[in-house]
């Protein structure tokens, strides 16, 4: 599937394929942090983005969890929301018409409680129009089953590829726990699986106290911490995947600036994700994709894939 065919000579080539799936520029949003995209739409031009990755689609309708589920940390944010959408069936009614429309590639994000529902959702989303991909998460840190044990076990995380792989008419991203003791092994279970891509890294898990009320912050006690202070964490374990894998990564975790976007595909992805910082600043996606451009043209590349896993390391 190809979403640009053709560029003008005089504008970078920010052009990359993650598998079958080609796409402008490197730069897509990161599900949980967009909404469904409209949400953006007076905020910034939604058409610069390479793709857009929408908020998680569970089977049916989930109310999340209750609040306060949010917290702003030092360097970050803790988010507890328990995976509120609107489920697959009114998704697909409601949501994806207006998707559709962007003519850019919109990749649904997927959840469930078992392989089952994985394999349900990705059946009822088989040639709807718009839909591009599909990015499976076995990650949330913020669900009582489900997410944690099929993230966090090699072949559960396998399992659940081969589960939606079956059903799926797109490619298929997984996308990684970082709450794991080894994520390479995790990421050879998924590619021997099937999966065509991997995005990585999901948030890590963190919790808030309030010294006044000697209570958690968090409803939920615990939530998921992204924003700056995961990407050392982030680009260390996107440089650990990509270094043990064949197919394209996404990298994610703590990026905020063109600088950041580039030092992960240094590392090794292939594209990233941008998350938290579209709360700070609504245009930081397409911000970091003016900066992109404008890094390639600084550097004379011909193209941005040029810079991909080109991190010099010398290991004694």
């Amino acid at each position: 599937m190809e979403f640009v065919n053709s560029r003008k000579d005089d504008l970078p080539d920010l052009r990359v394929n993650i598998g079958s799936l080609k796409i402008a520029n490197p730069v897509m949003t990161a599900s949980g942090t967009f909404g469904y995209a409209r949400e953006f739409e007076n905020l910034m031009n939604l058409h610069r983005l390479g793709a857009v990755i929408v908020k998680g689609i569970s089977l049916y309708p989930r109310a999340g969890n209750p609040p306060p589920r949010i917290v702003e940390t030092a360097c970050g944010m803790l988010n507890s929301i328990g995976l509120q959408n609107v489920g697959v069936d009114r998704f697909i009614s409601e949501k994806m018409a207006y998707l559709a429309e962007l003519n850019i590639p919109v990749i649904v994000n997927i959840l469930g409680d078992s392989l089952a529902e994985y394999q349900e959702i990705t059946t009822r989303l088989c040639g709807v129009p718009g839909v591009a991909g599909i990015e499976v998460n076995i990650s949330c840190p913020n669900v009582k089953k489900g997410g944690v044990a099929f993230g966090t076990d090699p072949s559960m995380a396998a399992a659940v590829t081969e589960a939606v792989k079956e059903r799926a008419d797109v490619p298929v991203m997984v996308k990684l726990s970082p709450n794991v003791s080894d994520i390479a092994l995790v990421a050879r279970a998924v590619e021997d699986s099937g999966a065509d891509s991997i995005s990585l890294i999901n948030t890590l898990i963190g919790m808030a106290v309030d010294l006044k009320t000697r209570r958690p912050v968090l409803a939920n006690v615990i939530g998921g911490l992204s924003g700056p202070a995961i990407k050392p964490v982030a680009l260390r374990m996107v440089y650990q995947v990509a270094s043990v894998v064949s197919i394209p990564v996404i990298g994610i975790g703590g990026i905020e600036t063109a600088e950041d976007a580039l030092e992960f595909m240094l590392a090794g992805a292939t594209a990233i994700q941008i998350g938290t910082a579209s709360f700070v600043n609504p245009r930081a996606s397409e911000e970091v994709v003016e900066g992109i451009g404008n890094y390639v043209i600084s550097e004379k590349l011909p193209s941005v894939r040029d810079i991909i896993g080109q991190l010099s390391v010398d290991l004694q």
